[in-house]
């Protein structure tokens, strides 16, 4: 059987290089670069040993990048994305790409809103095992009370794109952000 084929190619953002993994279709891994390692078995599971295919903008993602970073914030949300997780993730990776820039939602909120009002602990597992960051937007989830909590890339790339949507981080959602 022949390895899956994956265009691979690094972009650099205001927060630090980020690595993009891509079939012919989909965006399938989008990292920090300096946290790779998280994903890595990650890709390994999914993906076995990937024949990696350095590529530039591969599906024009490093383009939806650079406009999100530039202040486009819903060129991100044309991207074609997905991990290929188990269908719980995948249901909750899919309810955070409807969460709108510069609003956010707890936990225990995503997990109402997908018709499982007492799996907010599933909801948090999967948002960290979310290996497309940023446009799978796990870094809109925030604790019931509003204070940041945990985030693959770290607090303050968090609170960076946060604030780079227009959200105020404080230890209460902002209004709209219907924490």
């Amino acid at each position: 059987m022949d390895a899956m084929r994956l265009f691979r190619d690094q972009v650099d953002t205001p927060i630090g290089p980020m690595l993009i993994l891509a079939d012919e279709r989909h965006l399938r891994v989008l990292e920090f670069a300096d946290a790779m390692d998280r994903v890595g078995d990650w890709v390994g599971r999914r993906f076995g040993r990937p024949d990696l295919v350095d590529a530039r903008d591969p599906l024009g993602i490093a383009t939806a990048l650079a406009a999100y970073f530039a202040g486009d914030l819903g060129a991100i949300d044309r991207v074609p994305a997905t991990a290929g997780g188990t269908p719980f993730q995948e249901r909750v990776w899919s309810a955070l790409r409807r969460i709108p820039a510069g609003q956010t939602r707890s936990y225990a909120g995503l997990a109402r809103e997908i018709g499982h009002d007492a799996a907010q602990r599933a909801v948090g597992a999967a948002n960290g095992r979310n290996p497309i960051a940023v446009v799978v937007p796990c870094h809109r989830l925030v604790g019931s009370d509003g204070r940041l909590t945990g985030y693959g890339g770290g607090i303050a790339r968090k609170r960076w794109l946060l604030a780079h949507e227009g959200w105020a981080v404080t230890p209460r959602a902002a209004p709209g952000g219907r924490a």
